[in-house]
């Protein structure tokens, strides 16, 4: 193998760039020509490829989103459009791919993987929702702007006597809303992993109203089947204590890696550049504990999550 390809797709996080960096940089080590494909599948079917030196990624390992863009790609799904993608990689004579994404942009490596190319997942998402690794690249960043954003809320929500809803990112994962929640000293966290009690919430507001507390923060994920909104207005219906809704959104993607994030995206992409200096089989690399696992595709889409509704209880008590 002489010549290797990167891409980022799906939703970018706090990390990819590192993750691309170390691709990059340990793909030229270990002898590699290193291309990078810009606008993830999207790129890929366009033959939007560049190739790339250590001063390529120069300067990118503290920011933020993507240096190589990213989009999701509707047509990489045809059959067509995968003809194409396969086509553009014979043409660029790449053999191995790093893809750095989530959920579905490693089900599309997977499918690459198939048809013969050596493909390294990297687990490049917020949401935190792939089983296979205790952590995604990205997460521990959008938890930290979540606490932030819920500190600064505490603040004007204890200003005005008032109950806060805020609504935060994970899809189907409440795993954002645990951490963060339970960080924050959040009155209640909802996820989507357990059905939400609208009575027992209420109960709980207004026994802390009755013990003297003078706000109180709920936490949301968004995959919990109620918007922040109706949440809102159905608590003050039932409890007469004003309530608002905030939604972070988009925030939770951007912004700084932090240490963690940028370690975890270092290790796990210097890690897949390795397996394929060794002519390994496609795998998925994540970490378990503090040490970088690979996996096959299969057992990291077979491995079933871990919810820690432990937080949940943690949380009861100590709110």
């Amino acid at each position: 193998m002489k010549r290797i390809g990167v891409l980022t797709s799906g939703g970018d996080s706090p990390g990819m760039n590192a993750c691309v960096r170390a691709v990059v940089r340990a793909g030229i080590n270990a002898g590699f020509e290193v291309y990078g494909i810009r606008r993830g599948y999207e790129g890929l079917l366009d033959g939007d490829f560049m190739e790339m030196d250590l001063s390529s990624v120069a300067d990118i390992i503290h920011r933020g989103g993507t240096m190589l863009g990213t989009a999701r790609s509707t047509r990489f799904m045809t059959d067509e459009g995968f003809a194409r993608a396969m086509t553009m990689l014979e043409t660029y004579q790449i053999e191995g791919l790093v893809v750095i994404g989530g959920d579905g942009s490693l089900h599309g490596g997977q499918k690459l993987s198939d048809a013969g190319i050596k493909v390294m997942g990297l687990p490049g998402t917020i949401d935190n929702d792939l089983a296979y690794t205790d952590f995604t690249i990205g997460f521990d960043t959008a938890v930290n702007t979540a606490l932030a954003t819920i500190s600064n809320i505490r603040d004007t929500s204890s200003a005005h006597g008032r109950t806060t809803v805020i609504e935060v990112m994970g899809r189907e994962c409440g795993d954002i809303a645990l951490y963060a929640g339970l960080a924050g000293g959040a009155e209640t966290i909802l996820i989507p992993e357990k059905e939400i009690d609208i009575n027992a919430i209420c109960r709980k507001l207004l026994e802390g109203k009755h013990r003297g507390k003078l706000h109180s923060v709920i936490i949301k994920a968004e995959g919990v089947p109620i918007t922040a909104g109706d949440l809102a207005r159905e608590l003050e219906a039932k409890t007469g204590i004003e309530t608002k809704k905030v939604v972070l959104g988009y925030i939770q993607r951007g912004g700084s890696p932090t240490a963690r994030d940028r370690l975890l995206a270092s290790r796990t992409a210097y890690h897949a550049v390795q397996l394929l200096a060794m002519g390994s089989d496609s795998k998925c690399i994540g970490i378990r504990g503090d040490e970088i696992i690979a996996v096959s595709f299969e057992e990291a889409f077979n491995t079933e999550k871990t919810t820690h509704f432990e937080y949940l209880d943690i949380c009861d008590i100590l709110c």
